[in-house]
């Protein structure tokens, strides 16, 4: 399996994803299409930059009692995505039941993927706010357990935790990474982050990049560092 980076095309409408993508001339990245920009424009939006070229990772973060996530995800199969994800709290039970639902009569289906922890939870917040009195790196590592065991692909989690979590679940086991800014640049919201080279040193298998690559005064070049930093 070949890493990759994923840029995080949170944007509020078709217009402007487009605009961005139009950059990128010869080049057709992984793109994360998100909450924002699904919400704003719908399934059309998934299926016309699917149409373009571009490996797609549906990030809408599923979580709700099993028969709900089944149903929703036989939808989201339809759309030809190439990876999505759920709240791996929603437990094993939740877990199968999107597998059941995401699988095609074919046998084939995206790849699935858990969020353990939101990479904006620190383990403060996680005993304040959750009530989960473990060590953020336990929690992360039983979630990712119980994705395992559900038959899922992998999981969304921090860089810092990538290495464990290969560790603990398999090499094969997904790990996909958000929280990676460069060296140089803001971290935003995130609180658990690290640059694109620490987060391939680690084992991230793919990362997950947004604004400093879309908010970049050149964001192709600052696509092309990711890769050189992460990929090559």
């Amino acid at each position: 399996m070949g890493k990759d980076v994923i840029i995080a095309c949170d944007f509020d409408s078709a217009e402007k994803v487009f605009a961005f993508l139009d950059k990128f001339t010869g080049k057709k990245p992984f793109v994360k299409i998100g909450m924002e920009l699904y919400y704003a424009e719908g399934p059309s939006i998934v299926k016309e930059i699917k149409k373009r070229g571009h490996k797609i990772f549906l990030d809408l973060k599923l979580h709700d009692i099993p028969n709900t996530v089944k149903k929703s995800m036989a939808v989201l199969s339809r759309l030809d995505v190439d990876m999505t994800n759920l709240h791996a709290a929603g437990t094993g039970r939740m877990m199968e039941a999107a597998i059941e639902g995401l699988t095609r009569e074919d046998g084939t289906r995206p790849m699935l993927i858990a969020v353990t922890q939101l990479t904006s939870t620190d383990e403060e917040t996680m005993k304040k706010d959750l009530l989960i009195d473990k060590p953020i790196a336990d929690v992360v590592m039983h979630y990712a357990h119980n994705a395992k065991v559900a038959g899922l692909d992998g999981v969304v989690c921090s860089p810092l935790e990538a290495g464990k979590v290969h560790e603990t679940c398999g090499a094969g086991f997904v790990t996909v990474t958000p929280g990676v800014r460069f060296a140089d640049g803001d971290i935003g919201d995130q609180k658990r982050v690290m640059t694109p080279a620490e987060a391939k040193k680690i084992g991230s298998d793919y990362i997950v990049v947004g604004r400093p690559i879309t908010a970049a005064a050149d964001p192709v070049a600052a696509y092309e560092r990711c890769v050189a930093e992460f990929v090559d």
